[in-house]
């Protein structure tokens, strides 16, 4: 009779840290796929067998159930102070999203991996390229990335880091596809602007993002908090979609 209830919390212990949830992260493959060019989409299909961006963008999250994978653990974030940057970071011992991403980046360019290499680097790259874009995946040192600051979200008990990964996102009752939909279609100027950018800055603009997010009066979230920022997740998941495209034509384009 206790094995529901012992479900039940593992499944809540284990969205902690989590980045956009699966509507976000599907949301954000399926933005990408838009942008691919015919060489990378023929490459990319044939690497994944046919699945999709938006289905392999939840697989990073989905093997934290498998102790095979316990090293990638901490390949979902960074941390960086307010006012700093990654390079100024002198210990960085776990939180390694940026890292992971120059690297994977690197790799898939060289041709040099296995079959299986291939794929599971590039439903990781898929996935922290999200990662990222969550303001609190590029936490400030002491609170876990929001984990650790108690809020209510609509009455409910909750954490900052989890009502932005996904509770904001699931409370529109929107599909991945209508979420997509719903983020809008950049013009070409402005996804030149946004893939001319790297990594390192990605994680810059989440650090500045991050006041807005922390903007949570007593604690007792619920539309007026919605209504100020979700603005603000609908952004950046739009821009790591669009981001993650121009990296994937770098690649494969």
């Amino acid at each position: 009779m206790r094995k529901p209830v012992l479900v039940v919390i593992m499944l809540l212990v284990l969205t902690d840290g989590f980045g956009w949830g699966a509507t976000g992260h599907r949301a954000t493959g399926l933005i990408a796929e838009r942008y691919l060019t015919k060489k990378a989409k023929k490459r990319i299909q044939q690497i994944l067998g046919g699945e999709s961006l938006a289905m392999v963008s939840t697989w990073m999250d989905e093997i934290r159930s498998d102790s095979t994978y316990n090293y990638t653990t901490d390949w979902h974030w960074t941390t960086i102070a307010d006012g700093g940057r990654y390079e100024d970071v002198e210990s960085n011992p776990d939180g390694k999203v940026i890292m992971m991403i120059e690297k994977f980046t690197a790799e898939l360019k060289s041709g040099k991996l296995t079959t299986k290499q291939q794929q599971e680097y590039l439903k990781m790259l898929v996935h922290m390229v999200g990662d990222m874009h969550q303001p609190l995946h590029v936490g400030k040192p002491g609170d876990r990335g929001g984990n650790d600051v108690k809020v209510k979200w609509f009455r409910a008990d909750s954490n900052l880091h989890r009502v932005w990964d996904s509770e904001m996102i699931d409370d529109t009752k929107l599909s991945y596809t209508e979420l997509a939909q719903s983020l809008g279609n950049p013009d070409k100027e402005t996804i030149k602007k946004w893939q001319s950018t790297g990594v390192r800055d990605w994680a810059l603009e989440s650090v500045a993002a991050r006041p807005q997010v922390y903007d949570i009066g007593n604690g007792n979230l619920s539309y007026q908090y919605g209504y100020k920022y979700f603005s603000v997740a609908k952004t950046r998941m739009l821009q790591a979609g669009v981001r993650l495209a121009g990296l994937l034509n770098q690649i494969y384009g």
